[in-house]
């Protein structure tokens, strides 16, 4: 290959979106190319098994931008509530200037800028420095042909205190519809003529204009809305690589502390029957309120089940009293039934072991595809962003049942015990389509595979792209 292609890859800091992406990096130092990964300082930790790795990745760090809405010495949305999303979109833009000066300085300069969904900005980057930008979606296929959809239409509510007003998509096959209440809430907090929406909104639209797509997914799963990308983008550069945490060091501590360690989660495990175990987590953004916590709980106690149960705690903005709480007296009353993990959890590690069979998940798509490749089937309570559209996948593919909806709904602890109970029952429902669709996974990124070939391709058209 050309000595002179030289990528760009600036992530979003955010867990779900960082994580995937540096997996993408991996992806193409891997397969030669010289990868340079902007990060900020308090994220260099996330990167250090990136880099040690690969001696063909290299970082351009830089200072955290100041902005009046983001608390001094926070550099992730981890720490901070989801409505803190847009802010830290706009204070990331204000290293554009930075990173055009970097990139005019460099002996070998970028031949491609590879960004998240959410650094529309970088777009008007690359075209300053007069080289393509590939849009990366740590969302799947679907759900970027939903979001896509929805900054190209426009949608409004005829009524805005109609939250329930549908919202159909009738150029996306089975034409898909939701309330207008579990639509992206980066959309719907769109205001014409406000400044940081109309920001928003910018950077998304520049992502429908930008040169190619990278998408953590893989042909077999999201064959149609693959191909309802290319339709809509009115090109072929859209390329299928997952699922991408499939590497070496898939269970390092990437993700942050956590008070339990893996091996004791291991050992754990190890005494539990094959595929009895419920793995209890939403994300790492999501934090229950007391109500939400004290549902879970009832429902984990009253199920019988054996269960890991990973908890976030609260966050900047919350208050601590009221959120992320486990009730007083529960891990007591489960005894070595349950575990309460507080903090990050080695997910793939958990989800991975045998004993594991169901995952209770907020549907994520990083826990989405984790949970595909480990083959458990699945508890969903989608909350946000893109979570509707990834239940509607997982049902559809047939390895889920919904048990709750919302952000601020609370379960029923009775329903949610007798679908806990079942779900690990002897009939093991959904069981068997859980491993076919992990099968299908694992050939994708396997040599041959639709996701390896897919990547092969576009090194091909980043070497093409070199000046």
């Amino acid at each position: 290959m050309s000595g002179g292609s030289h990528i760009l890859v600036i992530p979003y800091p955010a867990q779900g979106h960082l994580i995937p992406l540096l997996d993408h990096a991996h992806q193409l130092s891997s397969r030669g190319l010289l990868v340079t990964v902007l990060v900020t300082p308090k994220n260099l930790s996330l990167l250090s098994p990136l880099l040690s790795n690969s001696s063909s990745i290299q970082t351009l760090v830089l200072p955290f931008p100041k902005h009046p809405s983001i608390p001094d010495g926070v550099e992730n949305v981890k720490d901070l509530p989801i409505s803190f999303f847009g802010h830290m979109m706009r204070a990331f833009s204000s290293l554009h200037q930075p990173v055009l000066s970097w990139a005019r300085s460099q002996p070998i300069p970028p031949s491609a800028v590879i960004s998240d969904i959410f650094l529309g900005w970088t777009l008007h980057l690359a075209a300053d420095l007069g080289i393509p930008r590939l849009v990366f979606s740590p969302s799947g296929a679907f759900a970027i042909s939903v979001i896509n959809s929805l900054w190209s239409r426009m949608p409004k509510r005829p009524n805005t205190s109609d939250s329930d007003h549908p919202v159909s998509f009738p150029e996306i096959r089975g034409t898909p519809t939701y309330p207008w209440w579990q639509l992206s809430t980066v959309y719907r907090s769109y205001k014409e003529g406000d400044e940081l929406a109309e920001f928003i909104k910018d950077g998304m639209q520049a992502n429908i204009a930008s040169w190619g797509l990278v998408v953590n997914s893989f042909t077999e799963l999201e064959k149609q809305y693959l191909e309802h990308l290319k339709k809509a983008l009115g090109h072929l550069r859209v390329w299928a690589v997952g699922p991408l945490h499939l590497r070496p060091t898939e269970t390092d501590n990437r993700g942050g502390s956590s008070s339990v360690r893996l091996e004791d989660v291991m050992t754990w495990l190890d005494g539990r029957e094959e595929s009895s175990v419920v793995f209890v987590c939403f994300g790492s953004q999501a934090v229950l309120s007391r109500q939400q916590m004290e549902a879970v709980a009832k429902g984990l106690e009253r199920s019988g089940a054996a269960f890991v149960w990973c908890v976030k705690e609260a966050t900047r903005g919350h208050d601590a009293g009221n959120f992320g709480v486990v009730p007083a007296g529960f891990e007591a009353s489960v005894g070595e039934r349950g575990i309460v993990i507080r903090g990050w959890a080695p997910q793939v590690a958990i989800l991975s072991h045998q004993s594991v069979g169901v995952f209770l998940s907020h549907c994520g798509w990083n826990s989405v595809l984790e949970g595909i490749v480990a083959g458990v089937s699945f508890l969903i309570w989608p909350m946000g962003a893109d979570q509707f559209v990834n239940a509607t996948l997982l049902e559809e593919s047939g390895v889920a049942v919904r048990v709750c909806e919302g952000a601020e709904t609370i379960p029923d602890p009775a329903g949610l015990a007798r679908a806990v109970a079942e779900s690990v029952g002897v009939e093991r429902p959904r069981w068997g389509r859980a491993k076919e669709l992990s099968a299908a996974a694992l050939g994708a990124v396997a040599s041959g595979g639709s996701s390896i070939k897919e990547l092969d391709g576009l090194v091909e058209e980043l070497i093409g792209t070199n000046p």
